[in-house]
């Protein structure tokens, strides 16, 4: 620890593009991590940094926020039915913390027959550095996992004159998706497409992200799955008629919003 005076109080992190700011004795509270060893076997010279001076690890940003939480607080709770253990796994495999590693493959263990039978799975991870709770609570995020998330679709069907049983129905053209950035990723996970609003911290709101797929029931049943349930839903349409013959099929064209809270 004797090269430790050399870095600041507060340290600056870009995770994969995403910024942390945090203490220097959380980066190093648990001893021979790779975090530790980096900032206290190191002097900031030695470390690669982006543009602004950040020191830089390419790894995933989203996930970093557990780890962080796991060096800074004593426990560490993950939300309901999150969807990827493993690759948090992976991570804290990466920045040498076995320990988290370890509880983290036992969580994934128990919880495997509780989402088989539908029950809300709990599990605690206690830092090392600290003594673990004896007392079980639900999972939830870091901060509190309350918030909305609105979905919205854009579709068009087609009703015949005599609403025939063979009318084309719903056709959606894209899912979008409204809410802060960590409920968005932690729901939809890879399914979500952030090319048109990328690079945005978690803690920041967008009305840009949309889905990878076109099925609104696949929304839902992630949404339900996390724990979020509808609590508004507006939509807007208009009709026009296919060509200038009022007798041809008419189309109709909505856009429809969906409300959902936790």
């Amino acid at each position: 620890m004797a090269q430790s005076s050399t870095f600041p109080e507060v340290v600056e992190l870009n995770i994969g593009g995403q910024v942390y700011v945090t203490r220097f004795e959380t980066l190093t509270a648990v001893p021979k991590s790779l975090l530790w060893a980096t900032f206290t076997q190191n002097t900031p010279a030695n470390l690669p940094k982006d543009s602004k001076g950040r020191f830089f690890f390419d790894r995933d940003g989203f996930l970093f926020r557990y780890i962080l939480d796991y060096l800074r607080d004593s426990e560490l709770f993950l939300p309901e039915f999150f969807k990827e253990r493993k690759r948090l796994q992976r991570e804290a495999d990466f920045f040498q913390l076995p320990e988290l590693s370890r509880r983290l493959a036992a969580v994934s263990k128990d919880s495997s027959s509780a989402e088989d039978s539908g029950e809300p799975e709990e599990a605690e991870l206690t830092s090392p550095v600290t003594s673990s709770s004896s007392s079980e609570r639900p999972l939830r995020s870091p901060g509190g996992n309350s918030g909305y998330i609105t979905i919205g679709y854009r579709g068009t069907y087609t009703i015949g004159r005599d609403i025939q049983a063979d009318a084309k129905f719903r056709r959606v053209a894209r899912i979008t998706v409204c809410g802060k950035i960590s409920l968005a990723k932690e729901v939809f996970g890879e399914t979500l497409n952030e090319s048109r609003d990328p690079d945005r911290p978690p803690d920041k709101y967008t009305a840009r992200y949309y889905l990878k797929y076109n099925f609104l029931e696949q929304a839902f049943d992630r949404l339900a799955e996390a724990g979020f349930h509808m609590v508004a839903c507006s939509s807007t349409g208009t009709c026009s008629y296919g060509s200038n013959d009022p007798s041809e099929d008419k189309l109709w064209t909505s856009y429809t919003e969906y409300v959902f809270s936790r």
